[in-house]
């Protein structure tokens, strides 16, 4: 179902500026299926749209070959840019698409901001953001707009472990324990 999002977004660049950051400083880590996608595009975009992608290098994480036609410093396997990120050393890292490598660097607790973009569309099946490896961590919200009244961007920063609690007084939450547990027993 590619190419809904352009359909959406257009060339809007607060959409634009929010999903990528125009600093030459960042890098992008890309899978190397979504590499592929930007390389076909972004070098022949114009105007203030592509601003956000041209300047910045990119990293491609694989695990097969990939034709480095793009602006690209190296392709290496997964671990090795893992063992990089998890050093910290460099620009920040920004994954775009890529769905495969961030359920990666989400389950090894690599990922320190989240910024989402919600579409009204939907298109049924398709990739999870989050995959069944992905670590409990808590993120809190730094920062939202709607744009042009049908998207709505968030960013959210990792603020620590999850936080648990109850709802309601004791009597209720275990009567609501013990409905779990004959509804478990019962399949």
């Amino acid at each position: 179902m590619g190419g809904w999002a352009a359909a959406l977004q257009g060339d809007d660049p607060v959409v634009w500026q929010n999903s990528a950051s125009s600093s030459t400083t960042l890098r992008l880590l890309l899978g190397r299926r979504t590499y592929e996608i930007f390389a076909s595009y972004w070098p022949y975009a114009e105007g203030d749209i592509a601003k956000p992608f041209i300047g910045p290098r990119s990293n491609v994480a694989t695990r097969k070959g990939v034709d480095l036609t793009w602006k690209c410093r190296c392709a290496a396997r997964r671990g090795k840019r893992r063992r990089e990120a998890e050093a910290g050393d460099g620009p920040p890292l920004i994954t775009q698409g890529s769905a495969e490598l961030v359920h990666s660097l989400l389950a090894a607790g690599l990922v320190d901001e989240i910024r989402t973009f919600t579409f009204p569309v939907l298109l049924g099946k398709g990739k999870r953001l989050f995959s069944d490896d992905s670590q409990p961590r808590a993120f809190r919200l730094t920062d939202s707009a709607v744009v042009a009244e049908w998207n709505i961007h968030a960013s959210y920063l990792l603020d620590g472990k999850v936080k648990t609690g109850t709802v309601g007084d004791p009597q209720e939450v275990s009567a609501a324990k013990v409905r779990r547990q004959k509804q478990k027993r019962r399949g």
